[in-house]
């Protein structure tokens, strides 16, 4: 079985979630062995594209919701995502924060990055715009000695 956690920008033009998204699948397809389990916030952008992709290859997905807050802070035209993918997860992990902060947002990367083999990182090279972005993500995995996939297609940018 192999558990890839995901970290990835949110915001993506639609250019480049059709770039991301195929990107995805494809480094996805060399685990599409029914042993694949995706680790994932379901945060719009990176998250949700890799969890349906996780889904639509075979494989099981985790949910880990940072806070109790966390679906209501997300876009409004993404909750109806967000809920479908929730309801697809063959585990759902809910850690105590009630707010969702940056704080939580890392601890939730955290959590994941505890229980993966390894991280996919949509992920431009920047630095994060905020504590517990995608840049402090790849470093908490990077420190643990954990492998991480860069997915950042030629041709993509973020808002």
């Amino acid at each position: 079985m192999t558990r890839i956690a995901i970290t990835g920008h949110r915001g993506l033009p639609d250019a480049s979630t059709r770039l991301v998204d195929a990107a995805l699948r494809a480094a996805l397809a060399e685990n599409a062995d029914g042993q694949l389990v995706g680790v994932s916030c379901i945060a719009d952008g990176a998250d949700t594209l890799f969890a349906r992709a996780v889904l639509d290859a075979g494989g099981r997905l985790v949910v880990v919701v940072p806070a109790r807050q966390y679906r209501d802070g997300l876009p409004a035209d993404h909750h109806p995502v967000y809920d479908a993918l929730i309801a697809h997860a063959s585990d759902v992990i809910r850690l105590d924060h009630e707010e969702s902060t940056s704080t939580a947002h890392m601890d939730a990367s955290i959590r994941m990055l505890d229980g993966a083999d390894r991280l996919m990182a949509v992920w431009d090279g920047q630095p994060a715009r905020g504590y517990g972005g995608t840049a402090d993500v790849v470093d908490a995995a990077r420190q643990r000695g954990l492998p991480v996939t860069v997915v950042w297609p030629d041709g993509a940018t973020r808002d």
